[in-house]
C-alpha cells in the first residue's frame, strides 16, 4: 500500500501539535517551516483534520491549529482516513471472468479469493492503526522531545 506524501505530513504535524502545551497552537506557516513543506498545501491537509474533528483552528494573528481532543482519543487511523479516505486500496475488477481464461459465471458466485485476502490485509492494517493513539506515539518519544519540539517550532532554538 502506498499512501500520498501528505499522509506523512499530517501524521508528523499532528504528533507535533500533541507535544504543545495545553491550549497552545501552531500556525500552518510554523509547521511548514518546521518540516520544510509548502505552506498552502499543508494548510489544505490540516483543514481536512479540522473537518474530521481531530484539530481545531483559530484565525487571527495568534491563530493556528491545535488538537481538538486529547491525544489519547486520536488514532493514527483517524488521521490517515481524514486525508486519504476510508476506501480500500484494492479494487477487484473480476478479471477472472474475462479473456481466454474466463471462468463461467457459476464459478464466480463467491467473492474472488484474492479480493478476500486483500480485504483481510486492509482490515488488519486499519485495526493496527486504530490501536495507536497520538498519546501512544508521544510515550515512545524521548522525554526531551516535547520541549525541544516546542522551542524549535517557536524558532527560539
Amino acid at each position: 500500500m502506498k499512501l500520498p506524501v501528505s499522509t506523512e505530513w499530517v501524521l508528523h504535524c499532528a504528533t507535533t501539535l500533541a507535544q504543545l502545551d495545553p491550549g497552545a497552537s501552531a500556525s500552518a506557516a510554523q509547521l511548514a517551516q518546521y518540516y520544510d513543506l509548502p505552506a498552502a498545501y499543508l494548510t489544505k491537509q490540516l483543514k481536512a483534520l479540522v473537518r474530521a474533528g481531530l484539530l481545531a483552528a483559530t484565525t487571527g494573528p495568534r491563530g493556528g491549529f491545535r488538537l481538538a481532543r486529547p491525544a489519547s482519543e486520536i488514532t493514527l487511523l483517524q488521521i490517515v482516513e481524514a486525508v486519504d479516505g476510508t476506501s480500500s486500496p484494492y479494487e477487484c475488477r473480476e478479471i477472472r471472468q474475462r479473456g481466454r481464461g474466463a471462468l463461467p459465471p457459476e464459478d464466480c458466485r463467491r467473492t474472488c479469493v484474492l479480493a478476500e485476502k486483500m480485504a483481510d490485509a486492509h482490515e488488519a492494517w486499519r485495526r493496527s492503526l486504530a490501536g495507536v493513539t497520538l498519546a501512544g506515539i508521544l510515550a515512545s518519544l524521548p522525554p526531551s522531545a516535547p520541549s525541544r519540539t516546542r522551542l524549535r517550532l517557536a524558532g527560539t532554538v
